[in-house]
């Protein structure tokens, strides 16, 4: 999944577009969905930030679906058990299982909606970040807003190397599957510490040989990162913040509003 995102980030149709407005873009639309107190505006957030990303971004439509079936299926998991664990008012759906009776009222079934909602839509808000502007960018802009030079240098080496450990694993995991290491539970736990014990020496021996690499390239402690030069449009600015207005206008008038 890594090098997709990268390569879509890199090559979307918002590329050249202000890293700094795309990340205050997407950004502003989470804590918009966060602070929702009904789903009408995470739900209106979800359907614009997705035809942004798909129509002016060009990501591909099967991708992106693909994408979001990740958090709508954990989504929709919780909120079926918000559902039955919280709320009150009229019951909606009622069964009785050994002897204990589970039900479905209509607070119960609003807090799920509104869960699925905030979710969906701070998920596209943040699919839109990583579809449209690499992550050396991001970086870049933390380190020209003051944060510590050590934890953005910490964060960039984090999240490259995890996805090279977890090709690591890929790998061995199928070697010890063409071999039957997960026929029955104990092979399969014997499998997975052999891959636990094996994964952490080579991330042990990488780490030595990043170190080396750094030092043979004069490493100063410091890594100098550049960030796009490209400055906003005064258009795209007024037009972002447009947006949010909208948004913000729609979560206002409608947070008394419930969908059952």
């Amino acid at each position: 999944m890594h090098d997709p995102l990268d390569d879509y980030a890199h090559s979307n149709a918002l590329r050249d577009t202000s890293p700094r407005l795309k990340l205050l873009l997407g950004l502003g639309a989470i804590l918009l969905c966060v602070a929702s107190a009904a789903p009408i505006a995470p739900l209106f957030i979800a359907i614009t930030i997705s035809l942004i990303t798909l129509i002016m971004a060009k990501i591909p439509g099967r991708f992106y679906s693909t994408l979001l079936l990740i958090p709508f299926s954990f989504s929709l998991l919780s909120a079926v058990v918000v559902a039955f664990m919280h709320g009150g008012g009229d019951q909606l759906f009622a069964f009785n299982v050994f002897g204990i009776d589970l039900g479905i009222r209509e607070d119960g079934a609003n807090l799920g909606l509104l869960l699925i909602a905030r979710t969906f839509g701070g998920m596209c808000s943040l699919f839109f970040i990583a579809l449209t502007t690499p992550m050396i960018e991001i970086f870049s802009i933390l380190k020209s807003l003051g944060l510590p030079d050590f934890l953005v240098e910490l964060s960039m080496l984090m999240y490259r190397y995890i996805f090279v450990f977890l090709d690591q694993a890929a790998m061995i995991h199928n070697a010890q599957v063409m071999r039957l290491g997960d026929a029955g539970i104990k092979n399969s736990l014997n499998s997975f510490s052999m891959l636990s014990s094996v994964l952490f020496l080579r991330s042990w021996e990488q780490g030595e040989r990043l170190i080396v690499a750094m030092d043979a390239r004069c490493y100063d402690g410091k890594l100098d990162l550049m960030e796009q030069s490209g400055e906003a449009e005064p258009k795209a600015i007024f037009a972002m913040m447009g947006y949010m207005v909208v948004i913000a206008a729609i979560a206002v008038l409608t947070r008394e509003i419930q969908l059952l």
